[in-house]
């Protein structure tokens, strides 16, 4: 009998998974352990001792091969089930196309809340990977000899050049109800794809619901409410930027207002908003389509980032003559966006006068309600550049269950660190002093992890990234 500790029965490889269907799985309760030419052997749940013949028999059948069974104990095996062969009663259901093997990836991908496909190529094989609440995880191995016709598929399905192996490309598969942006990447020993799946309707994004605490949301929405100025979102690819903009846009439309955007891609549509869908390759980019919006009479401009100076400073002089404008940019915190901007070129006075609010945001997983597991806190774990900002005497780890299908975790929240521009804020800037103020102490994003973890929200692996980078 397998001791319930051993954890090598949970670590199945992906050829060995597809060696047999969900089907023969859960109906025989059995998990692959090796297999041969001749012969497979499997794990069998010890419930169903009294039925070893009968199913070795069935299964010798299925697969003309010699099959020896090991008995293992029961919660191994569920487990292993819910891990590995989950049922429709357990997952959400995936759209069946029959053979077509692009179109069921990508619905299935669709139900279960994945937000990228990856395909990639090696030497050996060709394997898939879905990333699911910021994580890859890896779904298929398929043939290389299905890899070539799979990738023409999808080069079809987005109208691009079947004949083009050497260069990027680029294009978009469109559904009923969402869209796919295509990114194909020539490698060493082929193309690799990514697929971005992006949601076509954003009327169930609600700013209040993405993570604000009370007094944060107030801030916000005290600067978003203003007819001008900028308010910048910043944080790395991921960190749910757009979804804020998004959020804020949903909340601001109204039939008084013209609202117009420009941005790479349109992730989400809103009735009543102008988006153009930025176009660098015959010159529609972020500042030659804020200079176009400008002759639009808007009230309201959202740019999908701010990459350079001269998009910087459209954006300034937007705001300058009235407009509000929403937009993202990359750094790291609230004050390194003032950083940043000075960098691009724009004089610290015209910051100081123009931004509203600067607004860092992280996503940061949830735990699993059903399986969290609470452990002494040992300090030693923290990164040793941070200080707790309280005590702290126990905490949550994950754990994984049927819930969360093994992962420990259930979903996403954002977190924000709020930089307001207040007097103080913009005499700083224009003195070049705010890295040496104290204007976000209490409002930085490492502590605001750590507050999740103090109230067994999170975990600390979760989170020690941002502890590290405080």
């Amino acid at each position: 009998m397998k001791d319930l500790n051993n954890i090598q029965l949970l670590e199945l490889s992906v050829a060995l998974q597809q060696s047999i269907s969900s089907e023969i799985a859960n109906h025989f309760s059995v998990i692959p352990k090796a297999m041969e030419d001749k012969a497979m052997s499997f794990y069998i749940d010890e419930a169903r001792n009294n039925e070893l013949n009968n199913i070795k028999g069935e299964l010798r059948l299925i697969f003309d091969k010699a099959i020896v069974l090991e008995s293992v104990a029961s919660p191994l095996i569920k487990k292993a089930l819910s891990t590995y062969y989950r049922t429709n009663d357990n997952k959400p259901k995936m759209v069946s196309y029959g053979n077509d093997f692009l179109e069921e990836l990508i619905f299935e991908a669709k139900h279960i809340n994945a937000s990228d496909i990856h395909i990639e190529i090696y030497e050996e094989d060709v394997r898939v990977r879905l990333r699911i609440d910021g994580h890859l995880i890896e779904k298929n191995h398929i043939k290389k000899d299905y890899y070539l016709e799979l990738i023409n598929q999808i080069k079809i399905k987005s109208n691009l050049d079947i004949t083009e192996k050497r260069l990027p490309q680029d294009g978009r598969i469109e559904y009923e109800d969402f869209d796919i942006r295509v990114s194909i990447l020539p490698t060493h020993h082929g193309e690799k794809v990514v697929m971005r799946i992006l949601g076509r309707d954003a009327s169930h994004l609600d700013i209040t619901q993405l993570g604000f605490e009370k007094e944060e949301l107030a801030l916000y929405m005290e600067a978003v409410k203003k007819t001008n100025g900028i308010v910048l979102i910043s944080g790395p690819t991921g960190s749910g930027k757009t979804t804020t903009l998004y959020g804020t846009l949903k909340y601001l439309n109204d039939i008084k207002r013209n609202i117009v955007t420009v941005e790479d891609p349109i992730e989400y549509t809103l009735k009543g908003i102008n988006q153009v869908q930025l176009k660098e390759d015959i010159g529609l980019t972020f500042s030659s389509a804020l200079r176009s919006f400008l002759r639009q009479d808007p009230d309201i401009i959202m740019l999908g980032e701010i990459r350079d100076g001269e998009t910087a400073q459209m954006a300034i002089r937007a705001s300058l003559t009235g407009h509000l404008v929403l937009s993202t940019i990359h750094t790291n915190s609230a004050t390194g966006t003032i950083s940043r901007l000075v960098d691009m070129g724009v004089p610290p006075f015209l910051i100081a006068e123009t931004i509203n609010i600067s607004v860092a945001q992280r996503l940061v997983r949830t735990l699993c309600k059903a399986c969290k597991r609470e452990a002494i806190f040992n300090e030693d774990d923290l990164p040793h550049s941070f200080e707790m900002p309280k005590q702290l005497k126990v905490h949550f780890v994950a754990e994984g269950c049927d819930e969360c299908y093994h992962t420990g975790y259930r979903g996403r929240r954002a977190i924000y660190e709020i930089l307001p521009i207040n007097k103080d804020v913009a005499d700083a800037i224009k003195k070049n002093t705010l890295e040496q103020t104290n204007f976000i102490n209490d409002n930085r994003l490492s502590d605001k992890a750590f507050d999740l973890l103090s109230k067994g929200l999170t975990s600390l692996d979760e989170i020690y990234p941002m502890l590290i980078n405080s």
